[in-house]
């Protein structure tokens, strides 16, 4: 709840901030003209915080992505890195509880995609995407799709767009705690590999994008990887508010949710990121 509200005190701070700002800046896509370099565009986002006394944490999150669309291109490519620190209570090798700093989360994924225009609204892509999670309900996860693309809505302020179409999976799930009984009788728990998994998919897009002022910026991107035996969904919204042409504050909310987890695991994970955010 304290997350939550943390959230929302700082998503209308960022809203009322970019709205005094509308009058004073100018618009931050226009840094440079995109068809002077056959449209390609790019952002960077870098995040870090940590707290130290009575609790220890450390969280560090970067991403990166690049964009082209022209006459007959819409491509796309992205790199995103994910590392946290927790203080957790362990026992040590006395049998005492003590207060050590350890890795809660280290995750990465990176993909592409691959868009040929038939028309200014339709185009034919292909998409691919892999992804390592140390603390996921997967290790790994990789897909290749072919489907078809359409922009629905495109104007100055607003842009809408979908893709769908047939993929194939291969993953593999997170190694499982499991209790074995020794020679002399005792039990001893240990880690057992799981074997991967092959399967075809369906794979969906939808990326909406609005410009509330010439300053901030709202993004929300929906991904579908759904099959008979791993249904994986994924939702990035996103707020910005731009500080200069270049540079400005993104507020960032992702939602995740495995179908198949394994013991111990959920299904549903979030993350709330406060990051600077630098377009090229």
């Amino acid at each position: 709840m304290k997350k939550t509200l943390m959230a929302g005190a700082l998503l209308a701070a960022l809203v009322s901030f970019g709205a005094q700002a509308d009058d004073t800046s100018s618009n931050p896509t226009t840094n440079g003209n995109p068809a002077n370099n056959g449209g390609w565009t790019g952002s960077g986002e870098f995040g870090f915080a940590s707290s130290y006394g009575n609790s220890r944490s450390e969280n560090i999150n970067a991403k990166l992505g690049l964009n082209q669309e022209n006459d007959l291109w819409k491509n796309n490519f992205f790199l995103n890195g994910l590392r946290s620190k927790g203080e957790v209570q362990v026992q040590d090798q006395q049998g005492n509880t003590v207060d050590r700093l350890t890795t809660t989360a280290n995750r990465y994924d990176t993909g592409a995609s691959v868009g040929y225009k038939l028309d200014p609204r339709s185009y034919i892509v292909t998409a691919l995407r892999y992804e390592h999670d140390d603390f996921g309900a997967n290790l790994w996860q990789g897909i290749v799709s072919v489907g078809y693309g359409y922009i629905a809505l495109k104007t100055d302020r607003t842009e809408l767009s979908f893709e769908v179409g047939p993929g194939y999976k291969r993953y593999r799930p997170a190694d499982v705690d499991q209790s074995v009984t020794q020679p002399d009788g005792t039990t001893a728990t240990v880690r057992v590999r799981q074997d991967s998994i092959s399967e075809a998919v369906g794979r969906g897009l939808v990326n909406y994008k609005y410009r509330l002022t010439d300053n901030t910026a709202l993004e929300d991107t929906l991904l579908i990887e759904a099959g008979s035996d791993n249904k994986y969904y994924q939702n990035d919204i996103g707020l910005s508010v731009s500080m200069t042409r270049k540079v400005a504050l993104k507020l960032g909310y992702q939602v995740r949710y495995n179908s198949d987890v394994q013991p111990g695991t959920q299904s549903t994970d979030s993350l709330v990121t406060t990051n600077l955010l630098y377009n090229f």
